[in-house]
């Protein structure tokens, strides 16, 4: 969590300084990102959307993969070491295809499950309806993983829907649905775990995290403009990393000494991967046509003539 929340605020300075052109914040939801990625198994698949910057880290992804992404190369500079999808920018439209996965895992008897994460606003798209309804319908081994941040930008949860919560929203599809304390990394690691476990044997889940993110939407987002206020008790409001920290020390595992370890470790590894960023030459235009056909077609081809080498 504090090597995620290092890398957090070393991605939102860059940006600031036009480094890259658009960041995503996560700074408060590390204990959703970091205890789903340690109860997967190596095998599981992760479908993120463009938030899961914690989660894909801890699950093995470069730090210097993730920053140069938002500064416009291929999303994977380095080969994955574990089972993930690309990040979808479009709101909702992993769901169906982190269902399709699922299936596909089913149909070949492959023993892994799929974590897909999508946010609240997520729920009011179309593509959340489709991809719980086929998840249910044919037993996909499937979790839907829902950060509950309490706005989808500038829109509050109770203007979402009018569902007593976002898990209630699975008994429609006939699965189970089930709160978490988001910010409490022990609890989502155990939830995620029996979740994943369900999945496994044809029995998808729906897990609606209740957490909530200190910082903007996005960097191109003005928070002063709408109301921030809410009500939302002290637990869902209070730091993760605060929180857990002092968990830790009452219990006698950490001190301020080994947490400042960490963060200097983390900042050597965020200072590390900018600089491997900055020394990776510019991708050529034509790059674009690389992963798009397996056997390009004669007018793609023709198309990609009309770039600059």
């Amino acid at each position: 969590m504090v090597r995620a929340r290092t890398f957090d605020e070393r991605a939102l300075a860059l940006q600031r300084r036009g480094w890259m052109s658009g960041y995503p914040p996560f700074r408060g939801q590390e204990a959703t990102q970091i205890g789903t990625a340690r109860a997967m198994a190596d095998e599981d698949w992760l479908v993120p959307t463009y938030r899961q910057l914690a989660l894909q880290l801890a699950r093995g992804v470069p730090m210097s993969d993730l920053l140069l992404f938002r500064r416009g190369y291929a999303e994977f500079h380095s080969e994955p070491s574990v089972p993930i999808f690309p990040q979808a920018i479009p709101i909702g439209t992993q769901i169906p295809h982190a269902t399709g996965i699922a299936m596909a895992a089913d149909y070949t008897d492959t023993d892994h499950a799929v974590v897909c994460c999508l946010g609240d606003g997520a729920t009011s798209e179309g593509d959340f309806h489709e991809g719980l309804n086929f998840a249910g319908v044919f037993s996909a081994p499937v979790v839907f993983l829902c950060e509950n941040n309490g706005w989808a930008i500038s829109l509050p949860t109770e203007r979402q829907t009018a569902s007593r919560t976002i898990a209630d929203k699975a008994n429609a599809y006939g699965f189970d649905g089930i709160r978490v304390d988001g910010n409490d990394p022990i609890a989502v690691y155990e939830v995620v775990s029996v979740a994943l476990e369900q999945a496994r044997s044809g029995q998808p889940v729906l897990i609606e995290s209740l957490t909530y993110r200190q910082g903007p939407h996005t960097t191109a987002d003005d928070p002063d403009r709408y109301q921030r206020t809410v009500d939302l008790p002290d637990w869902r409001l209070a730091d993760p990393i605060d929180r857990f920290e002092t968990y830790l020390a009452e219990a006698g595992v950490v001190d301020e000494d080994t947490v400042a370890a960490w963060r200097s470790e983390a900042t050597d590894e965020v200072s590390a991967a900018v600089d491997h960023a900055e020394s990776v030459p510019d991708p050529s235009p034509n790059e674009l046509f690389d992963h798009v056909y397996d056997t390009p077609t004669v007018r793609f081809e023709e198309q990609s003539t009309h770039l600059p080498d």
